[in-house]
């Protein structure tokens, strides 16, 4: 690919092009590092890493990763679980390489200058490394890109306040949701991208301004399409539930759900586009102010209408099971937890797309609007019938 031609602040890439490298078969594995602390001193090894690490693996697993060597201390490798350590000691344990679910690679670039890019992200494709994904993300292409000099754009600006090494996105996008993904090429932009996302949340937490129009003048806004299950009445709803934490199987950190008591303020604005009413399926636009996890999906189930093929949220805004379906014994091959039998948040099956962002630029004097394609299953029949002429429009001026 050739180094494109272009000033300092200008858009470099055009609209379409796509990158990304095939998976290999097995990630490289994972190494974590610790240095034990006084007050683990004369604590056994298996005490150490079964209490620190419950939420990687059981008692067991922990055992069966030590006996095996994956453990060193000092640089040398210990298969005693009773090991007493030392304060001072420097620990490694070396996670074994393992195959990652399937997920997609290529990202097509919607919007780029020098200090940040947006990226139209599949479904299927997680943003930043976790659980079982640590290489198959969003991330890690953006670092082959960066590392193999594919680009000479991407990460390497000719802003000389840019020091990023490569793009880091500045807000959530789940795994099964598709659509724009913004990403920050420089510290400054990064900064102010963050507040932006901010500035959002806390305007919906302040109480005097619970009222507020979500038409009014903001520096970033998101509009979402989506298909909920169910009828949809009334042709605009405004939900205001707020969304907290609770305990769930095979979420280390807790899953985000409806919840009033100890829940955190979100705000979705609905717009109802198309009832399919022999399908039992609403299409729906969806504008945000605040950026809670799962948000939309939280919020259209909490309804009543949960997007259909969401394998997690039924209607309340709640997980549709509660009951742990493992045990301290049933550990994986590498020791750690088995994959959860019960549905977690980043499963797919829904039909969720970021479609369009404007914004205020973060260093320069404009507004910037990006629009990500939308999925077939995704628009209403007039942008169907109007892109199916499209095509045919484009190939009888080709032939």
């Amino acid at each position: 690919m050739s180094k494109p031609t272009t000033e300092v602040g200008e858009e470099r890439a055009q609209t379409g092009e796509t990158f990304g490298v095939p998976w290999p078969d097995l990630n490289d594995g994972l190494t974590y590092t610790d240095t034990v602390r006084p007050s683990n001193a004369a604590s056994t090894m298996i005490e150490f890493y079964s209490t620190k690490y419950k939420n990687s693996a059981p008692l067991q697993g922990w055992l069966q990763r030590i006996r095996n060597g994956q453990i060193t201390v000092d640089g040398e490798v210990v298969k005693d679980p009773h090991t007493i350590l030392r304060a001072g000691s420097e620990l490694m344990y070396h996670r074994l390489p393992w195959k990652e679910p399937d997920a997609p690679y290529l990202l097509e670039i919607l919007y780029e200058d020098d200090d940040l890019v947006a990226f139209n992200k599949p479904s299927g494709l997680q943003v930043l490394p976790g659980g079982l994904f640590q290489q198959r993300t969003v991330l890690t292409q953006l670092q082959w890109r960066e590392c193999q000099g594919i680009s000479t754009s991407l990460g390497l600006s000719t802003n000389p306040g840019a020091q990023q090494q490569h793009p880091v996105p500045v807000h959530r996008l789940g795994r099964g949701t598709s659509g724009i993904l913004l990403c920050a090429k420089s510290k400054l932009a990064k900064s102010r991208l963050a507040a932006y996302f901010a500035e959002g949340t806390s305007v919906v937490g302040d109480n005097r301004k619970s009222n507020m129009d979500l038409g009014g003048v903001r520096r970033i806004s998101k509009v979402y399409r989506a298909l909920a299950s169910g009828i949809i009445d009334k042709d605009e709803v405004i939900i205001k539930q707020p969304i907290g934490i609770m305990r769930y199987q095979g979420v280390a950190n807790g899953l985000y759900v409806a919840s009033s008591s100890v829940g955190k303020p979100a705000l979705s604005k609905v717009d109802v586009l198309e009832r399919d009413i022999p399908g039992n399926c609403t299409l729906v636009q969806v504008e945000i102010q605040s950026g809670r996890p799962h948000q939309i999906r939280i919020h259209l189930s909490f309804i009543g209408h949960p997007l259909l093929g969401d394998p997690l949220y039924v209607t309340g805004g709640h997980p549709k099971c509660f009951n742990s379906e493992s045990g301290e014994n049933d550990f994986a091959q590498d020791g750690g937890y088995q994959r959860p039998i019960n549905p977690v948040p980043g499963d797919c099956g829904y039909y969720l797309h970021a479609h369009h962002l404007v914004l205020h630029h973060p260093t320069m004097k404009k507004v910037i609007e990006i629009i990500a394609p939308l999925p077939h299953v995704l628009q209403t029949q007039k942008e169907a019938s109007q892109e199916h002429c499209a095509q045919i429009t484009g190939v009888a001026s080709v032939s």
